[in-house]
C-alpha cells in the first residue's frame, strides 16, 4: 500500500543518509544563492559597458585558457573526490590523496604555463592580446589553490558555498570599482583571478586547521597513481570540451568579436540556469559512490528518484528559458544584444537534456566506476563533433554554433541513457 505523501516526506526525514544529502542540498542552494544574485548583477553592468565586441573577445580568451584549466584539473573533481570519499575515515590516507593531487595538478599548470606561452607568441591572433590571455591564466592558478574536490568528498558542502561566496564578493566588488568602460575589458580575467586566487590560498589552511589535513611530500607512484585514477575522466573532459569551450573557440576563428559577444551572452545565460542543478549533484555524488559501494540495487533505486526529480525540475525551467527569451535577454543585457534572442531559444532546452545526462553519466556511470564507458561515449562524439561543427559556424556562424551545441548533448545524453539501461538490467540479474 503507498504511504500518503506527509508520510513518505516523513520516512525521508528520519532516514540519516537522506538527512544529510537534503541538509547538503539546502545548504548549497541558500548559500550559493548569493553567487546566483552576484552574477545578476555583474553580468548585466558588464554586457552593457563592455559591448558585444570586447565581451566576445574576454569569451573567446576564457575559452582558451578553459583548455589550460581542463589540462590542470584532469580528472580530479571526480577521481580523487571519489578516493575521498571512500577513505575519509582515514586521515593519514586523505592527506596523501590530498598531497598527491595538489602536487600533480601544480606540474600540470606548470606544463600548461610553458604550453601556453608557445602559442600566444607564435600566432597573430593571440600575440596583439598577449596580456589579456596572461591575465586569464592566473584563473588556472586560481583552480588549483580552491580544492573544492576535497570538501566535496568530505561531503562539507557548506565550505564550498562560503568560499565562493567570498570568491564572488570581491569579485563583484572589484568589477563595479575598476571597470568602468571597454578599455578595461582586460582586467575582466584579472579580477575573476585574484578572488580565486585570495579564496584558494584561505581554503589550503581551512583544510589543515578543520580537517588536521597536512601536506606530505607524495612519492612519484602516488602522482602515477592520481594521474592513472584520473585518466578516463580526464579524456571524458578533453572530449566533451570538444562540445563546450570549443564552440566558443571556433567561432572565434571564424566570426568578428561582436558575433562571438552575441553568442556567448545567451551561452552564458543558459549556463547560469544549468549551474542550478550543480548543488543537486555536488550533493548526491558522494552518497550515491558511497552507497554503490555496498549496494548496487539501492543506488541504482536511487538514482532512478533522482533522474524524474531532475526531468521535471530542468523541463519547467527550460521551458520557461524559452517562451522568456526576449524579456530576459533584454533585463540582463540590453538592448545592444537583441540579436541573441534566438540563439537563447535554441539553446534553451539544454538545462533539461544536460540535466539527464548528469544524471546518467555522472551519478550512475561514474559513481559506479564505469567512467571508462562515459569516457568511450564522449571521445568517440568529441572526436567526430568538429566534423559537424565547423562546416555549421562556417556556414551560418552563431547560429550554427547553437544547433551543433544542442545536437551533440542530445546524442549524448540518449547514449549515456542506452548505457545505462544496460547497467541497469545486469545489476537486476545478479
Amino acid at each position: 500500500m503507498k504511504l500518503p505523501l506527509p508520510s513518505r516526506i516523513g520516512q525521508i526525514l528520519e532516514n540519516k543518509d537522506y538527512r544529510r544529502i537534503l541538509d547538503n542540498i539546502l545548504s548549497l542552494f541558500s548559500l550559493q544563492g548569493l553567487n546566483y544574485i552576484l552574477p545578476l548583477i555583474t553580468f548585466p553592468y558588464l554586457t552593457r559597458v563592455l559591448g558585444p565586441d570586447k565581451y566576445g573577445l574576454v569569451a573567446f580568451a576564457l575559452a582558451f585558457i578553459g583548455y589550460f584549466q581542463i589540462l590542470t584539473d584532469y580528472g580530479f573533481n571526480m577521481s580523487a573526490t571519489r578516493e575521498i570519499s571512500i577513505h575519509r575515515e582515514d586521515e593519514e590516507k586523505v592527506s596523501r590523496i590530498y598531497s598527491s593531487v595538489l602536487t600533480t595538478k601544480a606540474l600540470l599548470m606548470v606544463f600548461s604555463f610553458l604550453v601556453m606561452t608557445v602559442m600566444v607568441f607564435s600566432f597573430d591572433k593571440f600575440r596583439t592580446d598577449w596580456l589579456l590571455y596572461y591575465f586569464s591564466f592566473l584563473l588556472v592558478v586560481g583552480n588549483l589553490l580552491l580544492p573544492t574536490w576535497f570538501f566535496q568528498g568530505m561531503e562539507k558542502m557548506r565550505y564550498i558555498s562560503i568560499l565562493n561566496i567570498g570568491i564572488s564578493l570581491i569579485y563583484t566588488a572589484a568589477i563595479f570599482i575598476f571597470i568602468r568602460g571597454s578599455s578595461d575589458y582586460l582586467y575582466v580575467p584579472l579580477i575573476s583571478a585574484l578572488g580565486t586566487i585570495i579564496i584558494g590560498i584561505y581554503s589550503l589552511r581551512l583544510v589543515k586547521r578543520q580537517f588536521g589535513v597536512s601536506f606530505k611530500r607524495p612519492s612519484r607512484a602516488d602522482i602515477q597513481h592520481q594521474l592513472e585514477e584520473g585518466w578516463h575522466i580526464f579524456i571524458s573532459t578533453v572530449a566533451s570540451s570538444l562540445y563546450t569551450i570549443t564552440n566558443t573557440f571556433i567561432l572565434g576563428f571564424f566570426a568578428s568579436p561582436t558575433i562571438v559577444g552575441y553568442y556567448s551572452v545567451a551561452e552564458k545565460i543558459v549556463r547560469m540556469v544549468i549551474g542550478l542543478m550543480n548543488p543537486i549533484s555536488q550533493a548526491i555524488y558522494p552518497y550515491i559512490s558511497s552507497l554503490a559501494m555496498k549496494s548496487k540495487k539501492e543506488a541504482t533505486e536511487f538514482i532512478k528518484k533522482v533522474a524524474i526529480f531532475m526531468a521535471t525540475f530542468t523541463f519547467i525551467i527550460s521551458l520557461l528559458l524559452l517562451l522568456g527569451a526576449g524579456p530576459i535577454l533584454i533585463i540582463l543585457t540590453g538592448n545592444q544584444y537583441l540579436y541573441s534572442i534566438p540563439l537563447l531559444q535554441i539553446m534553451s532546452f539544454l538545462p533539461f537534456i544536460i540535466g539527464l545526462s548528469n544524471v546518467f553519466g555522472v551519478l550512475f556511470l561514474f559513481a559506479f566506476g564505469h567512467s571508462n564507458l562515459v569516457s568511450r561515449v564522449q571521445i568517440t562524439i568529441g572526436l567526430c563533433y568538429p566534423l559537424m561543427l565547423i562546416p555549421m559556424v562556417y556556414y551560418m556562424k552563431d547560429i550554427g554554433t547553437a544547433l551543433s551545441f544542442l545536437i551533440v548533448e542530445i546524442v549524448i545524453t540518449l547514449s549515456f541513457w542506452k548505457l545505462y539501461k544496460n547497467k541497469v538490467n545486469e545489476i537486476k540479474t545478479c
